[in-house]
């Protein structure tokens, strides 16, 4: 990886990493598209920069956890079956789900269908997503840390997971969007440390991989930053389906280029 790879990866990252649309979907085709060969550090990095992203969320909503300690509670709860399932799979994710192209561009371009789909029953149904975080309770915490551990599949989105099981459940777009940035934060930490710790031999073996990760993790908190502001003004006027079609879209394209 060179310089310019580490920028343009630490841009995709901070830009996917919270828009229903899979942050990890996008780092994988996108090294591919470039060229870069999937070793143990390429993959160490493209989980490892996910914590500039993640960053960006803690700088953001600071004040507004320190504030809702109830709220915080929810999220450690939600955090537990995620931290659970991932720890399990491991060795299947790394090994078996982030080296299957067609399982992956299935599931993306699936899920983008589920999308336009719920929100097409949705605005038929007349269903209004009103309810607030005020609501939320600890069971349904629980629930969607089940939902977000769908997204040990690359192409799922742990966001778009989270947003779709909390707006089946009433809560606002807004909202959910909300929930999900900070559902992200121990659980994308606790990932970034597992796997550094798991793979600290290959990470350490050079200044020059050091270096690499801190410039991806810096460039992955800046372009985080301003998305995380964007998405949640955009949600109040629009909705998922916009993502769906985006999914199917690039997904075809991937398919119909035979982008290997």
């Amino acid at each position: 990886m060179n310089i310019l790879h580490t920028v343009v990866l630490g841009i995709v990252e901070g830009v996917t990493e919270f828009l229903p649309v899979s942050s990890t979907f996008h780092l994988i085709w996108t090294t591919k598209i470039l060229g870069i060969p999937q070793t143990d550090f390429e993959k160490l990095f493209e989980v490892f920069i996910q914590s500039g992203a993640i960053l960006s969320v803690v700088f953001l909503y600071f004040k507004t956890v320190i504030k809702n300690t109830q709220l915080l509670k929810k999220v450690a709860f939600a955090f537990v079956p995620t931290a659970v399932i991932g720890f399990l799979l491991y060795k299947v994710i790394k090994n078996v789900f982030f080296n299957s192209d067609v399982l992956m561009l299935s599931v993306f371009i699936l899920v983008g269908l589920i999308f336009i789909i719920y929100e097409w029953y949705a605005k038929k149904s007349g269903d209004k997503f009103s309810k607030s975080l005020s609501s939320f309770t600890y069971k349904e915490a629980i629930i969607i840390g089940f939902i977000q551990s769908l997204a040990v599949l690359p192409g799922v989105s742990r966001a778009g997971a989270v947003m779709l099981g909390m707006m089946f459940m009433g809560f606002r777009r807004d909202e959910s969007a909300t929930f999900s940035f900070l559902l992200a934060v121990p659980t994308l930490l606790a990932a970034s440390g597992y796997d550094l710790w798991k793979m600290r031999s290959v990470a350490f073996a050079t200044s020059g991989n050091v270096s690499t990760l801190l410039i991806g993790t810096i460039v992955s908190f800046i372009s985080a930053y301003f998305v995380v502001k964007w998405f949640i003004a955009f949600l109040q006027k629009h909705s998922l389906a916009n993502f769906g079609w985006y999914r199917i879209a690039a997904g075809l394209l991937l398919v119909f280029f035979g982008i290997k």
